[in-house]
């Protein structure tokens, strides 16, 4: 469903990635693991259309959309839900799903995304009428994720869903993430929470310095050296 091919994307005149190529399969889950500053959150916005990569492509579907810009990437089937949330905090949480809705062919069917979000997140609706900014660090991580199902994707790019969040409520993003895979959408993953990913992903590719460095299975991954090491403090 998604491939990067090769590319470097720059800030200025300093490389962040360099040569970077993964993929991702129809249903599939996939993990980007990496430290902070490795790059991870640059390849989520090369892929969102947010930054264009200077050399490589990104492909989806078989399309070439290293060109299209960011609102194009949405109506394509590709949701975004970004570090920190994003969300619009002055606005209600029923307004903020709404927004999510405001790509045309995901408008039509505004009402029953409302309905599976609910659904998914009853906290939700319970708070429907409440603005956005009151909201507790779960609630509105729980509103992101929702938001960007609300654009009816195929895709769903999350970066860093469980930052800042209390062991518990990082469990339940988790579970919800399983959920929404199991309903068909294909998850790209980006998070420091490096063992909740690989008990959540299928495949995971480590990025470090703006390149890949290593991929494999979740299941090998997890019996590497360098990962138990770095990452899992093992």
């Amino acid at each position: 469903m998604l491939k990067a091919d090769a590319i470097d994307v720059y800030y200025g005149d300093i490389p962040a990635l360099r040569s970077v190529s993964f993929e991702v399969g129809q249903g599939e889950v996939v993990s980007l693991l990496g430290p902070n500053g490795a790059g991870k959150t640059t390849a989520l916005n090369t892929i969102s259309g947010l930054l264009r990569p200077a050399v490589g492509k990104v492909y989806f579907d078989g399309q070439d959309v290293s060109r299209v810009p960011d609102y194009g990437m949405a109506g394509l089937g590709i949701a975004h839900v970004p570090e920190g949330r994003r969300l619009f905090p002055d606005m209600t949480v029923l307004e903020n799903l709404e927004m999510g809705a405001f790509v045309p062919k995901a408008r039509a069917k505004r009402k029953d995304s409302l309905e599976r979000c609910f659904g998914l997140f009853p906290r939700l609706k319970e708070r429907m009428s409440q603005n956005a900014g009151t909201l507790s660090g779960g609630e509105a991580q729980m509103l992101a994720i929702a938001r960007g199902l609300m654009t009816r994707p195929r895709l769903m790019l999350l970066d860093e869903p469980s930052l800042g969040l209390a062991p518990l409520i990082v469990s339940r993003v988790f579970e919800i993430i399983d959920d929404i895979n199991r309903e068909g959408i294909t998850i790209l993953l980006v998070e420091q929470n490096v063992a909740h990913a690989l008990q959540h992903s299928s495949r995971a590719y480590i990025i470090e310095t703006g390149s890949i460095v290593m991929e494999g299975t979740s299941e090998d991954l997890i019996m590497n050296d360098h990962v138990k090491d770095a990452y899992l403090g093992i």
